[in-house]
């Protein structure tokens, strides 16, 4: 059985890590320049370098959408393919049982593809029963995690989860539009008022000492207030290549949503 993932984020690759960790056939696709900044835990990173490795699972760019072959080859050699397919093309030729919609746009997508045996839909924007069989709850607290099967899961809050008492000032922003230079690497242990990087030659600084947690691809061009960075005030840099227990919690409810439908359930492992 196929699950494709649509998104290759850090929260979408918590999800294929389990999924593909419980034997299942995982294909992930993306966009043309992935915007995931926890790039060391992010299978999107393919996109750029070729290939990406996350707590030791191995993942592969590939280049067409409708090379059934190819992709059934890949997952037969234990990977997972990366596709760069935003509008979803791979969806028709593959044709797999489970879609996991993880793009995390956060607004209202279209009703649901009826040709799709099982649709999960990640966070805001979904609405079981509706553009979903089945959404989860990706907000902290006490539902993060919990399959609904009716109604959707809590709105977008706009504010980041704490860490150490510290929330919006963990993000670093765009000041402006532009490319950014970057002055740090991921895992870099960062002082108070460091300049981490730059865009348009306007300096992003941090604003407590501790480590990159992550960073935006430097060949995105980026917009004025978009995230584009991740500080750890824990200043622990093994945290920066471990997928985050919020991601797992989320891919444990989608995982629960798929055993829970007894005609996947025959399906599983062919």
């Amino acid at each position: 059985m196929v699950v494709l993932i649509r998104g290759g984020g850090d929260l979408a690759s918590g999800v294929a890590y389990r999924l593909h960790r419980c034997g299942m056939k995982v294909v992930i696709t993306e966009r043309p320049q992935p915007l995931a900044v926890r790039r060391l835990v992010a299978f999107s990173e393919a996109v750029y370098a070729g290939k990406m490795t996350v707590e030791g699972i191995n993942a592969i760019k590939l280049e067409d959408p409708e090379d059934a072959a190819r992709l059934s080859e890949v997952i037969a050699n234990g990977l997972i393919p990366v596709i760069v397919d935003p509008e979803g093309i791979s969806i028709r030729s593959l044709q797999p049982a489970v879609v996991v919609d993880a793009r995390m746009t956060k607004h209202q997508v279209g009703s649901m593809d009826e040709s799709i045996q099982m649709m999960i839909g990640l966070g805001p924007g979904f609405i079981a029963g509706w553009n979903c069989h089945a959404a989860i709850e990706t907000n902290r607290g006490h539902t993060l995690g919990r399959v609904l099967w009716t109604g959707e899961p809590e709105g977008d809050t706009g504010v980041p989860d704490r860490v150490a008492n510290y929330r919006a000032e963990r993000v670093l922003r765009a000041p402006v539009d532009g490319r950014i230079e970057l002055n740090a690497n991921i895992g870099d242990h960062l002082e108070q008022g460091q300049m981490v990087a730059s865009v348009e030659g306007v300096p992003v600084k941090t604003t407590f000492k501790g480590v990159l947690r992550g960073v935006i691809h430097p060949e995105v061009i980026v917009r004025t207030g978009m995230k584009i960075g991740d500080v750890d005030p824990r200043d622990d840099a093994r945290f920066c290549s471990l997928i985050s227990d919020k991601s797992l919690a989320i891919g444990g409810g989608v995982l629960e949503a798929i055993f829970s439908r007894q005609d996947l359930r025959t399906q599983l492992w062919r």
